[in-house]
């Protein structure tokens, strides 16, 4: 189970690379996305979280650790908040600057277009 779960958080964290290193903004935008689910996969799975055991320490020798779902639902609401930010911003040059690169310059298939 360790196994997939270490592939599963390595695919995602390479496409999400893969998405942010692309030159139009909303695959950027779709690959800082995918990244943060990776990361707070990875964060949820390091806190060798148990079935059926509680959050509280004292009442069992086993014990759930509430640091990392803590950590994870304040990363969660962060990565919205940026998902929000980063979209509008891209909405924003897009009308400003009429293409969605994310450096501002059009392709060479966009400049003959306008020729």
């Amino acid at each position: 189970m360790e196994l997939l779960i270490s592939i599963m958080i390595a695919v995602m964290t390479a496409c999400g690379v893969y998405l942010m290193l692309r030159g139009r903004t909303f695959p950027v935008i779709v690959g800082l996305t995918l990244f943060t689910y990776a990361v707070n996969l990875f964060i949820f799975v390091m806190g060798r979280l148990t079935a059926g055991a509680p959050p509280v320490i004292g009442t069992s020798d086993h014990y759930a650790d509430p640091l990392p779902q803590a950590l994870v639902l304040t990363a969660i609401v962060i990565s919205f908040a940026m998902t929000a930010f980063v979209l509008v911003l891209a909405l924003r040059a897009r009308a400003e600057l009429g293409n969605d690169h994310v450096d501002g310059t059009p392709s060479d298939a966009e400049q003959e277009d306008r020729a």
